[in-house]
């Protein structure tokens, strides 16, 4: 039987190639957990947990993240049967509550060791892939318009994106609705124009905004009030044309699952950190699947390795109605991979290799990481 000998965690910090607005921050360097999970057969898993904004954005932070993995997980984990990834991930479930991105982490690191393992990608082990590459968005999130349009149109010209997502929520309803306004007018037919709120409206400020953002041709609006308030998430998905898209509300299958029974959206956001890892997600979208709900491909910014996870298991989703937003690695000023994710012809390609498919780059890993990597490993007998 194949044991979990060793498992090493490594936070790196990774300029971005401008500043990322959000509602609630502005990001400038993008901030990774990545995993390595050594087996007693020297075979090797990696895996990354990532959050946006630190806590601005929610409960964990990357040093939160280190720790539960470090201190819960961890021990949980040593000497036990590397091939049950789904008895590792039932006991974890058990003993640590809440920590999805941690958690998330860890499951990657243990998919992808078994996948090398069997010499097969990790999207046969979701039951196979069907796509080999994946409609993918890019965010306009300057805050200007004249900035944003200038990119959207060379993104359209290089057939690198023509999906564009607007972060909006900082100022008032109307600056918002205005701004999306120009970009789309910009644009025309030639992309599709969302946003994402983040939580930053109100109920009545969301119904001014719906309305504002329907007129000017956006076609999704996503997470606009606060995630606590599912009535109002009902009452806007029911009120408008305008597509409404859960995001901050879903926190893996238990989410879904409300959010599907009282139609709180009309499209599920699916993110495997948010989620819990690749399996939960999975739950979050047969939930979908099965409400009739639309699907996104969601981010949390990941950088190329987290990224390959995600497409391993949304290559293997039939109907991604809404595509993906996995453009994490684009963002940043550099790579990790040793190989890097293949954008172009306004999709991201599914990595074919064994695993999730990338093998880090061990210069690029030594120039990001934040401080000495720490590391536990299996006591023999």
């Amino acid at each position: 039987m194949t044991k979990i000998d060793q498992i090493e965690t490594m936070i790196h910090d990774i300029p971005t190639i401008r500043g990322h607005v959000l509602s609630m921050a502005t990001m400038r360097t993008q901030t990774a957990v990545l995993v390595r999970i050594k087996f007693s057969d020297g075979s090797e898993g990696i895996g990354e947990g990532t959050t946006i904004g630190g806590l601005s954005y929610g409960a964990e932070s990357p040093e939160g993240i280190q720790s539960a993995i470090d201190t819960y997980i961890v021990p949980l984990l040593l000497g036990r049967d590397a091939d049950n990834v789904n008895g590792a991930i039932q006991l974890i479930d058990k003993l640590v509550k809440g920590n999805r991105i941690a958690k998330t982490a860890v499951e990657i690191a243990l998919w992808d060791g078994l996948g090398k393992r069997l010499n097969v990608p990790v999207s046969q082990l979701f039951g196979g892939a069907v796509h080999q590459k994946l409609p993918v968005a890019w965010t306009l999130a300057s805050g200007n318009s004249d900035t944003d349009i200038a990119e959207a149109q060379e993104m359209i010209e290089t057939r690198r994106h023509n999906i564009f997502k607007l972060k909006i929520g900082k100022r008032s309803v109307r600056e918002d609705v205005a701004h999306v306004a120009r970009i789309k007018q910009a644009v025309g037919d030639a992309a599709s124009v969302r946003v994402d709120v983040n939580t930053a409206w109100s109920l009545q400020e969301a119904r001014w905004g719906l309305k504002g953002l329907q007129d000017a041709g956006c076609e999704l609006v996503e997470q606009p009030v606060a995630a606590r308030y599912r009535r109002a998430m009902a009452e806007l998905t029911k009120g408008y044309e305008i597509a409404v898209m859960a995001d901050e509300a879903l926190n893996g299958p238990e989410d879904a699952l409300t959010a599907a029974r009282e139609r709180c959206a009309d499209v599920f956001a699916v993110k495997v950190a948010q989620s819990g890892g690749l399996k939960r997600a999975s739950e979050v979208i047969a939930i979908g699947q099965a409400a009739g709900l639309g699907l996104y491909g969601g981010t949390m910014l990941e950088t190329g390795l987290g990224t390959a996870g995600a497409l391993q298991l949304f290559a293997t989703i039939e109907t991604l109605h809404w595509g993906t937003e996995l453009f994490g690695p684009l963002l940043l000023t550099d790579g990790i991979l040793a190989e890097p994710l293949i954008y172009r012809d306004f999709c991201v390609e599914v990595p074919s290799g064994a695993g999730i498919g990338v093998t880090l780059d061990p210069d690029k890993i030594a120039a990001f990481r934040r401080c000495a990597q720490r590391s536990m490993k299996a006591v023999a007998g």
